[in-house]
């Protein structure tokens, strides 16, 4: 009987995502990102497929109190101040931190009605929220912080987003780049962190603006921001494709 409880409850749940997967497919497949042509790519758009039609859009991950705050470790190059990191920084970088950030601009771009740049004053003009949420990397380690940003949503609507609009790119001063959909883009938690636990984002966490995406795994979570797109197709902005990370990291 029991046996029997366990497979009907697979089946359910089988059916449920073959019905999501098969209404995703028949009203959405032009808007789903390639899978580019690898059979492991084609379980990403699976898993896309399944938490988009079976998972609320709009539930938060899960936010803690200040005394869950953890160290948060540096797992990538460094601070772009240390000589033996500055090579992988451009040098409009480190020209801007050497003087604080204070000439930094975010530009965006593509479909909008408004492209320009907007300084650190005019973001936090758009308003903020905080948030405190875990970081969970794909190194295998996480850690709890306090973000405060602008959410992403409410910049792409004072830049005008076009209705043609599907993604949004995401660049760093660092050469890396991401690209997520609009479900993520607007959700309440996705935000440009300029300030952690409290302070001024330091440059071993991406000052002076980083990409907060709460609904993803780590790598999602561009550092040293430089510029936004908004596109109508679908672009991995990724610098590469071939290195097994899955576009789409649902958690």
């Amino acid at each position: 009987m029991k046996e029997k409880k366990r497979m009907t409850r697979r089946r359910a749940i089988f059916a449920g995502i073959t019905s999501a997967g098969a209404l995703l497919l028949s009203g959405c497949l032009k808007k789903m990102p390639p899978t580019y042509g690898n059979l492991l790519r084609m379980g990403d758009n699976l898993t896309y497929m399944a938490q988009r039609g079976l998972l609320s859009q709009r539930a938060l991950a899960m936010e803690y109190q200040k005394s869950d705050i953890t160290s948060f470790p540096v797992t990538d190059i460094g601070d772009p101040a240390d000589p033996a990191s500055k090579a992988a920084y451009s040098k409009e970088y480190q020209e801007l931190q050497r003087y604080n950030f204070k000439d930094w601009a975010l530009s965006v771009e593509g479909c909008v009605a408004k492209p320009g740049k907007y300084s650190m004053e005019e973001l936090k003009k758009l308003g903020e929220r905080t948030q405190i949420t875990r970081h969970t990397c794909e190194e295998g380690w996480s850690a709890i912080a306090e973000w405060t940003g602008v959410p992403l949503g409410t910049l792409l609507q004072h830049a005008g987003i076009l209705p043609a609009a599907r993604f949004v790119c995401i660049y760093g001063f660092d050469n890396y780049g991401e690209s997520i959909d609009m479900l993520d883009a607007f959700h309440p938690q996705t935000i440009l962190a300029h300030t952690m636990n409290g302070e001024s984002l330091p440059a071993r966490n991406g000052a002076p603006v980083r990409l907060r995406v709460e609904t993803q795994i780590g790598y999602k979570n561009v550092k040293y921001l430089q510029r936004i797109v908004v596109t109508d197709k679908f672009v991995d902005a990724g610098p590469d494709i071939s290195n097994g990370w899955s576009w789409y990291t649902g958690i």
